[in-house]
């Protein structure tokens, strides 16, 4: 048994003052003040009044640590980016693969299923980003790949529901059949890459829709006559995942979005290979890209994913907006675990749930990562 005695701890709405967690074969078995807890025969860290929150959830990392998934369609990808995510405050990911071919597709769906077992709990299953995008809204994504759904592949998609959490694609060019085809199988849809209208984005959410990706990003903008995807995002109760970086979105964007969306809105990274290295140069899926000052760009000037971790996405929302430390941890836990409806054994400290628990500092870095029950000190 491991006791981690004597903490703050942030879980869900509650703050607990000097209590402690009981940890027992990956998982949690007791939260108690810690003037109850028996600590003979135990492994117990001292945490001193350090600040405890559940593991954070990214379910947009493309990369990490000088990998990046459509790079590395291999077991070595998954091991570096969990691990490297991890060293960050990222306990749980789902790995991102961007707009490709139908060949890579399949590749990572096999990869995914091969290695299910070995990566629970690491990994909620892939994040299928694209093709199924708008041309116009495609970003960074290669347009060689970029092409309207066929059911065919839709199915098979549908087929590993299992290790797949969720698919971003354009409203505008997916039919009902192939929301369902998708939903029905177990599968989170998300809208994003779109140039939808309102009503074809609404339709989309009629029709199964529950996400959108990158929020504010490669979406229909809002204006009174022409509200478009984002409109259609802020007037339902989908979730979206929002990349707080100061790049990809202003602040004062984030404080507006959270403002309207609620606990609907989460935190992602969508961080790629440069992210936690000191890397320069990469390519994104056939696309030349560079590293500069934190911000991850294409010579012509788009965004290319983001060097950002979780710690600081969360670090910069309290510096940055009024949202509060309380609330924003629960944007890189339990939101997301909702989002993809994994908040029965992930996003929370309570007692048999995994024990993805991090040990803060007063400055909010990161002391120690505690990863299905083990510990792994970071200093």
């Amino acid at each position: 048994m491991i006791i981690l005695h004597n903490a703050t701890i942030y879980s869900d709405d509650r703050v607990y003052d000097n209590h402690s967690i009981l940890i027992e074969n990956q998982k949690i078995i007791a939260l108690l003040p810690s003037c109850d807890v028996k600590l003979d025969g135990a492994e117990v860290i001292d945490c001193t009044g350090k600040i405890l929150t559940p593991g954070f959830i990214d379910l947009q990392i493309n990369g990490f640590g000088g990998k990046l998934l459509n790079s590395d369609i291999n077991r070595e990808c998954f091991e570096v980016m969990t691990k490297s995510a991890r060293k960050y405050g990222a306990t749980t990911i789902a790995p991102t693969l961007i707009t490709t071919s139908d060949e890579n597709i399949e590749k990572a769906l096999n990869l995914a299923k091969e290695l299910q077992e070995e990566f629970r709990y690491d990994i909620s299953g892939l994040h299928i980003e694209g093709p199924y995008l708008n041309m116009e809204k495609r970003g960074v994504h290669n347009p060689k790949y970029v092409r309207k759904p066929e059911i065919a592949m839709i199915e098979k998609i549908a087929e590993s529901a299992e290790v797949v959490s969720i698919v971003t694609l354009a409203p505008e060019n997916a039919t009902r059949e192939h929301i369902q085809t998708l939903t029905q199988a177990g599968i989170v849809v998300s809208l994003g890459h779109t140039n939808s209208c309102y009503s074809q984005a609404i339709t989309g959410i009629e029709n199964g829709i529950s996400m959108a990706t990158h929020l504010y990003n490669a979406m229909s903008g809002y204006a009174g006559r022409t509200p478009g995807a984002l409109g259609a995002v802020f007037n339902s109760d989908i979730y979206a995942g929002i990349i707080a970086d100061g790049f990809h979105c202003d602040y004062a964007s984030i404080e507006i979005a959270k403002k309207i969306k609620g606990d609907k809105l989460f935190l992602v990274t969508d961080a790629a290979s440069p992210a936690g290295t000191d890397m320069k140069e990469f390519v994104f899926e056939g696309i030349p890209a560079i590293h500069e000052n934190g911000k991850l760009f294409t010579k012509e000037g788009t965004l290319a994913g983001s060097a950002l971790t979780m710690i600081d996405a969360v670090k910069n929302c309290v510096k940055y907006t009024t949202i509060s430390f309380k609330e924003a941890v629960k944007m890189a836990t339990l939101y997301p675990a909702k989002a993809i409806h994994i908040d029965h054994f992930l996003g929370k400290i309570q007692p048999e749930y995994i024990a993805n628990i991090l040990i803060l500092n007063q400055d909010l870095s990161i002391d120690t990562v505690i990863h299905k029950g083990s510990i792994e000190k970071l200093i």
